[in-house]
């Protein structure tokens, strides 16, 4: 993913609502959320080159989704960022005791920030920060930087968030084409036109942009249902996908702030 917004309220009926786009180069092949035959508890898009995912579900009651670290001259990585989220939902480790482990590794991996869940809570770890977060009940964005990083399309989707209660505003707030004044774009390195491109929170062009808008909504009772929309070229609508779990042990958690 490139954008992600949530809402996490752990203790009310919704605990945990999330709009989210995956950005991408169009020509990169993969597979909408589908049941994975290798992996039947798993609900998640499928990265067709490397074999991971950017988001997905379990039956267990496991989350997880993926965002790069924009860096202009990355160090070579030995595995995908696609299999941080992959991994954690096939396996079968607790969110906290998968983080830990990957905290003595995360130097194997490009630049990401990770968000995992599961019935013991919420957790946001980046290798590019080191310390693992358990979080809070609270309104959190990401995007291609550390958590709640304020670039302009963050914070709008945010803003919007905090209204948005069911899918259809979900997606509304994802295909926001809203581009930010040249002042108060994020200097990455990447120049002025590929700021700009990427300035919104619906990113449109020939080669590179928003593939798939995502919204999850988790219940109190384990229902998690999944919907996305996907695209092509300059912003073309495709078709849409809309996917339920059932959790065997619903999301019921105590928060603070971090862990060691």
């Amino acid at each position: 993913m490139c954008l992600i917004v949530f809402d996490y309220q752990p203790h009310s009926e919704q605990p945990f609502r999330l709009a989210a786009n995956r950005d991408e180069f169009y020509r990169r092949p993969s597979q909408p959320a589908h049941r994975w035959k290798d992996a039947p508890t798993v609900l998640a898009g499928r990265d067709l080159e490397m074999g991971g995912t950017w988001m997905g579900l379990s039956a267990s009651g496991q989350f997880a989704a993926v965002t790069n670290y924009r860096e202009i001259s990355p160090v070579p990585a030995l595995h995908s960022r696609g299999r941080l989220t992959a991994d954690f939902l096939i396996g079968e480790q607790s969110a906290k005791s998968y983080l830990r482990a990957l905290s003595q590794r995360a130097d194997e991996f490009a630049g990401f920030s990770l968000i995992l869940g599961d019935s013991q809570g919420l957790y946001y770890f980046s290798n590019r920060a080191g310390e693992i977060l358990k979080l809070r009940a609270g309104l959190y964005g990401l995007s291609n930087h550390l958590l709640n990083t304020p670039w302009p399309k963050l914070q709008k989707a945010k803003q919007d968030l905090a209204e948005a209660h069911n899918h259809t505003q979900l997606q509304t707030l994802l295909t926001n084409r809203q581009q930010p004044d040249d002042e108060a774009l994020p200097d990455t390195g990447i120049g002025i036109e590929w700021e700009r491109m990427l300035g919104s929170c619906f990113i449109q062009s020939e080669q590179y942009g928003t593939r798939t808008c995502s919204s999850l909504i988790i219940e109190s009772n384990g229902t998690a249902s999944l919907q996305e929309r996907h695209f092509g070229p300059f912003g073309k609508s495709l078709k849409a996908n809309h996917q339920q779990v059932n959790f065997s042990t619903p999301w019921t958690h105590d928060t603070c702030e971090h862990t060691d």
